[in-house]
């Protein structure tokens, strides 16, 4: 990949490599941190691969323009395209920016534009505004939606607008399977969708069917949870963000799928349920002596697991690692690995360009 604003643009940090060059050189370092002879890698797309995207609007006098921070953050590059977001975002940023140039009402005071976008070429955007929106901008804002086509969502302070709808669809081939899952705009999403249906699979493909139960913390609107079901008798998901659980809950029906049970807990709160220490009216319809776990799944943000989430996964046959964030990984293995085998490590390139590599691990006793 090409890009005429490598070296002065802050997205992609690794500028100067071919994309061979630089998963290489991240996958050398993995190896060397978690002194691994062999892994698995699971390649991106060398361009147009972000599903994902957030761009800042710089304004001169009546022109706009989409921006970005420099690589030292202290300044900002106006950018005319970018080629890492996907084809559909690729495509609809130039005319997103002309028709809000035409329109006063739309461009004043724009300050972010955030773009989400799925595999079936739906495509949410969210205008980010330093001023109230009001009704007389929402009036603009539909004649946007209708003619570019998009879902649209405005915000200001303590203000959000739903001018159509709030998320958009996706359709991802798991295995030669086909899995739905509606995205919404304030829910985590995974950036790289050619990435997350590999990453997916390889979860599916390394452990084995059990006749026993799956329990996953962090289980967001379910992108792991539904494809993984498949595998286990019944699947308990925990996530602490109502709009994940709600997303997830529709998922699951969307699907067909009606052996798992999602409930709003954190993971204390869910320790303190199975060890009846607290009851919860959030499990007054889930019976959890019911349950019968011998896998644990965990997709953790960046600052991995706190001491009694390690200590209670800990109590676990076999552990699904998933992380954002190969520093507390590492951490986090080096507490496990006296009690565990490593089975498999994989690692998936979510964000090419960057120093960033996802990691996958699976252990068992």
């Amino acid at each position: 990949m090409t890009c005429e604003y490598f070296g002065l643009c802050g997205s992609c940090t690794l500028y100067d490599k071919n994309y061979e060059e630089q998963l290489a050189y991240k996958v050398e370092l993995i190896k060397d941190e978690f002194l691994l002879d062999k892994l698995d890698i699971i390649t991106s797309k060398e361009s147009h691969f972000r599903n994902r995207a957030e761009f800042r609007i710089f304004h001169d006098k009546n022109k706009i323009s989409y921006a970005m921070h420099t690589l030292d953050k202290k300044s900002l590059v106006q950018i005319k395209n970018c080629s890492i977001v996907s084809k559909t975002i690729y495509n609809i940023m130039p005319k997103l920016l002309k028709e809000i140039e035409l329109n006063e009402i739309l461009k004043q005071r724009l300050f972010t534009v955030e773009f989400l976008c799925s595999t079936t070429n739906e495509i949410l955007v969210t205008l980010i505004y330093h001023k109230k929106i009001d009704a007389s901008w929402e009036i603009e804002a539909k004649k946007l939606a209708e003619i570019l086509n998009i879902e649209l969502i405005g915000r200001s302070r303590g203000v959000k607008k739903i001018v159509t709808k709030e998320y958009i669809n996706e359709s991802l081939s798991i295995l030669d399977k086909k899995y739905h899952y509606k995205l919404y705009e304030t829910g985590f999403t995974q950036p790289n969708s050619f990435v997350n249906e590999k990453m997916i699979a390889w979860v599916k493909n390394k452990i084995k069917k059990s006749k026993k139960d799956l329990l996953e913390l962090y289980c967001g609107h379910g992108n792991f949870t539904l494809v993984l079901s498949s595998q286990f008798r019944r699947v308990l998901a925990t996530e602490i963000s109502k709009k994940s659980i709600k997303s997830a809950k529709e998922n699951a029906t969307l699907n067909l799928i009606d052996n798992i049970e999602f409930v709003r807990l954190s993971s204390e709160e869910l320790v303190q349920a199975l060890n009846k220490k607290r009851e919860f009216v959030r499990l007054k319809d889930v019976n959890l002596d019911e349950f019968c776990f011998d896998t644990v799944f965990v997709d953790p943000p960046r600052a991995g697991l706190d001491e009694k989430s390690l200590k209670f996964i800990s109590g676990f046959e076999k552990i699904i690692y998933i992380s954002c964030n190969p520093l507390t990984l590492k951490r986090d293995l080096d507490i496990l690995k006296p009690r565990y085998n490593i089975l498999h490590f994989g690692v998936f390139d979510q964000f090419a360009y960057t120093k960033h590599l996802e990691c996958g691990v699976i252990l068992s006793l």
